[in-house]
This record gives structure tokens, sequence and C-alpha cells, in this order.
């Protein structure tokens, strides 16, 4: 299988597959690194880091992006994989739901996207029909929605065919005129940087690949006749995978045979687009052994007292919800941050069944790696109204966002003192759904027993 690696992951997962898979169209920092020549053939799937650095999206031939998913899936037990309803390329037939100020949400079935105003001819109201394909793709944890499009194109590491449109003038360009193979009548193609390293029978192995894509399209969207929103076809597949704090570490380990690689690498680089820079300077100083520097990343990048902290609440099914945002009122050196959060009335907090009162405040103290956190909930007189632990896998903190995904069971002490433990169905209810592995299931039960017997 032929594998394309982009984002601050790279070196890692080059190194993982290489000895199984064979690695192309690296770049140049990744050849010199293995001091290798890596050919810039067609690839089979694509491992892209997501733009929150959070992850890695999959995209390719089937059975490659269901190999792949797989593999990376058991780097660690805080690895979350699903497959995406909408891969990038797909296209499908969507009706408008709602519009906003510069686009329109389109149901295209299984999901919702985004439809730009300026991607599409005319006036556009609630009930449309578009034929529309995905330019972009989303993580399922993202806010975002993927991008639609209504011009038709075929994506590709080294080739990008346009329907309609008239092409590249570039030197590359000018080369493919020599190719055996010509794409399919009414398509241009667009070579890419990484074509500039192909070799012509690796440039006309991409455009066949490409023309075979353009006319299962073309033949797809022909032979669909229903204005009911729903996949038409999808040249490729496609998958994400969250990785945890566990996996993450697993990552340096494995990056550490290849490099210089400092501990916490990919934590925090994770963490803010500002520590790449800073990671690769220390790195070339540093002593590799140690522990994740939390005080140093923390202290450069934040969170510090003062600021605001978001809580990201994963959850294993690949949604994100934000529970809400606390300012920070304590920072320790030692990976611990505590935020405050004002609460509103109405309602009760979820399994204490005590009512939520305004000017309530709740106190969640977070610890760097560790397997729950606990949130206090106190009156406006102090009193203490009961506490809520959380178990999860483990949090990271990172400079505006704490991150981990919520494991279901809980446990609770209301403010008589009794302790329960709660939604262990819901748990046993994720693992029968494939969401969460027996491991890591195990591993949050073994958490909830030791919490449940702390208080």
């Amino acid at each position: 299988m032929r594998v394309r690696v982009r984002g601050i992951y790279t070196t890692a997962l080059s190194e993982l597959l290489r000895d199984d898979h064979e690695i192309v169209q690296a770049s140049p920092p990744i050849r010199e690194r293995f001091d290798a020549d890596f050919e810039a053939d067609p690839a089979d799937v694509t491992v892209r880091t997501t733009d929150d650095r959070q992850g890695v999206g999959l995209a390719g031939e089937s059975e490659a992006v269901a190999d792949l998913r797989e593999r990376l899936g058991s780097l660690g037990r805080d690895t979350f994989a699903w497959d995406d309803p909408a891969p990038r390329g797909a296209v499908f037939q969507g009706a408008v739901t709602e519009t906003l100020g510069s686009g329109a949400v389109v149901d295209i079935g299984d999901t919702e996207g985004f439809l730009p105003y300026n991607r599409v001819e005319g006036y556009v109201d609630e009930g449309d029909s578009y034929r529309v394909q995905v330019a972009g793709a989303e993580p399922p944890w993202s806010d975002d929605k993927p991008s639609l499009a209504t011009d038709l194109r075929v994506p590709g590491g080294l080739v990008e065919l346009r329907r309609g449109d008239g092409g590249s003038l570039s030197e590359t360009a000018r080369m493919a005129d020599l190719l055996p193979v010509d794409p399919p009548e009414g398509w241009s193609p667009r070579w890419s940087r990484a074509a500039e390293d192909a070799s012509l029978d690796a440039m006309a192995e991409a455009l066949e690949r490409g023309n075979d894509r353009a006319e299962a399209i073309m033949e797809a969207v022909a032979g669909y006749d229903s204005d009911e929103p729903g996949r038409i076809i999808a040249p490729q597949e496609g998958a994400w995978l969250w990785f945890g704090r566990e996996t993450r570490f697993e990552l340096d380990s494995i990056r550490r045979r290849v490099e210089t690689t400092m501990p916490g690498h990919h934590r925090t680089k994770a963490g803010a687009d500002a520590a790449s820079a800073a990671v690769d300077f220390a790195e070339a100083v540093c002593d590799p052994d140690g522990e994740f520097p939390f005080d140093a990343a923390t202290r450069q990048f934040g969170p510090q007292e003062g600021d605001t902290l978001a809580i990201g609440h994963g959850k294993p099914d690949g949604r994100n919800i934000i529970l809400g945002r606390g300012t920070v009122t304590e920072w320790e050196p030692d990976g611990s941050v505590t935020i405050e959060r004002k609460m509103s009335g109405g309602g009760t907090y979820d399994a204490l069944g005590v009512a939520r009162r305004s000017g309530d405040t709740a106190t969640t103290t977070f610890v760097e790696g560790r397997w729950w956190y606990a949130t206090v909930y106190r009156g406006q007189d102090g009193e203490r109204r009961g506490t809520y632990v959380n178990v999860c896998t483990p949090v990271e903190i990172f400079p505006d966002t704490v991150r981990y995904v919520d494991l279901h069971v809980d446990v609770v002490k209301g403010p008589d003192g009794e302790v329960r433990r709660v939604d262990d169905d819901e748990l046993d209810a994720s693992v029968e759904a494939g969401e969460v592995s027996e491991p890591l299931a195990e591993r949050a039960r073994e958490v909830a027993a030791s919490i449940e017997n702390a208080l």
C-alpha cells in the first residue's frame, strides 16, 4: 500500500508504517530525516493532520482506508476512529434547509454540509435542490460542516481533474503532454508540486486513476434520477482518528527512533501553531529524556491564571461539546489547573438531583494526564451542593481548551454525603455499539471504582 503523510505526526507515522507500506510523495525534510529516497508515486491513501492538530484524516481507496484506520486505531487506548459520511470528492444530491449570511446549510442524507453562495449561480432559497460535491471534509468533533461546491473535481495527490477548467501552463503540465494518456473530454488536469519529482510513469498512473474516477462520477451523476438527499458516489472513502494523550506519547516514542524528540513533542505541537518552532528549537539543544514540560509549555503558551479556558467534552461517537468556559483561578507547574464558572439558574445538576440556582459556582480541577476530573458545585453562601467526578480519557490542558473523551461512567457525591456511581449502562451500550473498546471500558470501570472508594 502506498501512503502519503502530511502534518505534525508525519515523522512518527512514516516510521510506523514504512516497514509494511511504501511512503510516497515525502516532503524534503522527511527525505532528509530518514536519509532515504521516497518515490513520488500516486498514493492509495493520504494521512493528513487535522487543522486543530488533534488527530488525522484518511482519504483514499476503500480497502486502504479501512486497513490504515485499523492500524492507527490500535496505537493507544485513547485513540478513537470513525468513518467519514462525507469524504472529500464525494458527490451528493442535496436540499437546502437553511440560508445563512455567507451560505446555505444543505441536507445531503446522513449528514449536512455548507454551500457558500459564491460557489453557486443564482439566488439560493430553502427547499432548493442541488447536486453538490464535498470540497473540504470535516472531522466529527469539529463545529464546522463539510464544505460543498457545485463544480465537479477529482482530487488527488499528484493531479486534480477539474470539470471544464483550462488547466495549468506550468512546466510540469507541459511535460504531461508527453504522457500516453489524456484526460476525459471536458476535464482538465491540475498538477501539484509533488508531481515535479514524479516520473512520467507515475504521472501517467496518477492521470489514469483520475480518469477512472472522473468517468465513474459522470456515469453515477447521469444515472441518478432522485431529488431526495443522499450520496450519489464517493470516488474515495474517508475516516477520522482522534488521538488522546497516551497515543500522542506513543507517537513520541516511535518518532524518537528516527530523530531527537523531546518529552511531549506531539502533545506540545498539538496545543498551538506557535509551538512548532519552539519544539524544533528545543529538540536541537535539549536532552530528550524526562517528562512532558507542562510548566514550560503552559508558561509560554497558556493557560495561566486569569485566562479563559473551555471544557471540550468529547463523545465516543465523535461529537465534541463545549460544556462551558471558566476563568483559571489556580495554576500549578506540576500539571494542575483549576477553573471557576458562574452558573445560571434553572434545571438540576446532572445525576445530583440538586436544583441549579443563579449565583452558584462550579469549581473544576484538571490534572494533565489524569483519567478523571472533579467539579464541586457551591451556592452563593459557599455551601457545597454536590461533587461530580467525570471519568474520561487522559486529560490534556491546551492553551484555550481542556480536551478529553468522556467515558460515560461517573461518580457523584450529593450534599448529604451519599456517593453513587452512575451511567455504567451508557458505557456498556457504547461498547456494544463499537464506540469504546473493551480495554478502554475496563480502564474506565477501574477508575470509577477507585474514585467511589475514595469518596
